[in-house]
């Protein structure tokens, strides 16, 4: 059978390490020997190590890989190629449960506009938008809203599929629920569809993906951690947190305020774990079900889906965060596939998505893209 290779062109802003391209490049159609598949041209992110660790594992293979390391803010959108897909996790930081949620209120929460720019200016047929679960209701659900038709508005107009992904559905062994917003260009006339969850009922448990870490790992560092955190751990069962446990009273924490359920909680081994996040704090590093220390950060990027051989660099503090921050690849892949399917007329298994779209809302009056971006 002869074969037909089709690359079509990424474009990444908020890039992170590379969670998201990770899924998309090792993403792949094949209807009846036209194989569609995806390559890097460019992304932004404005974190050194994060850019990094980008190069060093999503463009190890390009002599001079176009990654641009700056605060978006002041990206010059002309220096940028025509791509095909554009994909973004744009901050998530205002949106998340776990913070303020100030929404649009905030300082990150109007960034998203600058997706809205490119899409405007490029026009590339498809693209993919991820962010936490509070998003749906922050600003009283208006925020949602706002972005949704302004997304849905931009360039020559998309017909896009939202949906809370649920991670561990999909093989990750994390429970980190995501909306992920899939945008097709109206002229192509197809419509994204969420792909059936593979593991609903068979999800990777915490004790399967940290099974056989090599001990010469990749950031398989172990942290030096306080006798007294040893000690307190020691007392907290697996699935246990420190506002659960039974612990003696010179090891509770003498905390007033909201109790996060995250706060010194082991993972236990036969589930997926909880979501791991970047945020630092004591407490909130994510503990091992077996021992009583902190998960290094290889064990965390087992957890979040990336491959062994992928590489995060900068300090151990700064590699937890990237790995926090990150979009799993293996839902990443789960997600382009699907869009490369679409785009190549290949059937998939398939659910409805649970957001429901509602009808055009007045920009005018909810907008806070500005076109002077574009």
């Amino acid at each position: 059978m002869t074969q037909n290779i089709q690359y079509l062109a990424l474009g990444e802003f908020f890039s992170g390490p590379g969670g998201l391209a990770l899924g998309a490049i090792l993403s792949e159609s094949n209807n009846d020997g036209k194989i569609l598949k995806i390559k890097h041209v460019w992304a932004n992110d404005y974190d050194k190590d994060t850019c990094d660790t980008y190069k060093h594992n999503i463009c190890k293979d390009e002599t001079n890989p176009h990654v641009i390391c700056q605060d978006i803010r002041k990206l010059n959108l002309d220096l940028l190629s025509p791509i095909d897909i554009f994909s973004y996790g744009f901050p998530c930081n205002d949106f998340s449960i776990v913070g303020e949620q100030k929404g649009f209120d905030g300082h990150f929460g109007p960034l998203y506009s600058y997706g809205v720019a490119i899409l405007n200016k490029v026009k590339p047929k498809v693209f993919v938008a991820e962010n936490v679960g509070g998003i749906a209701s922050a600003n009283d659900g208006q925020a949602f809203k706002t972005i949704l038709n302004d997304l849905k508005n931009a360039g020559n107009g998309y017909k896009i599929t939202v949906h809370l992904y649920k991670s561990e559905d999909y093989g990750v062994p994390q429970t980190r629920h995501r909306y992920i917003i899939v945008g097709i260009e109206k002229t192509l006339k197809l419509e994204f569809k969420v792909p059936h969850p593979s593991h609903h009922k068979t999800p990777v448990s915490v004790k399967m993906a940290l099974s056989n870490i090599p001990k010469n790992a990749l950031n398989n560092e172990h942290t030096k951690t306080a006798s007294q955190v040893v000690e307190r751990l020691k007392h907290i069962k697996p699935g246990e947190n420190a506002w659960t446990a039974t612990l003696p009273n010179h090891l509770k924490l003498n905390v007033k305020s909201a109790k996060m359920s995250q706060i010194y909680k082991r993972l236990h081994p036969d589930r997926p774990s909880y979501t791991i996040t970047g945020s630092g704090g004591g407490g909130t590093h994510g503990y091992h079900h077996e021992e009583p220390r902190p998960l290094t950060n290889r064990e965390r990027a087992r957890i979040q889906s990336f491959p062994d051989d992928f590489e995060f660099l900068g300090s151990k503090e700064s590699v937890r965060k990237q790995i926090g921050m990150a979009v799993p690849p293996k839902l990443s892949q789960v997600v382009f596939t699907a869009i490369l399917n679409t785009l190549n007329h290949v059937s998939y298994p398939h659910v409805k998505a649970n957001y429901q779209i509602e009808s055009d809302i007045k920009q005018q009056n909810l907008s806070l893209f500005d076109s002077t971006y574009a």
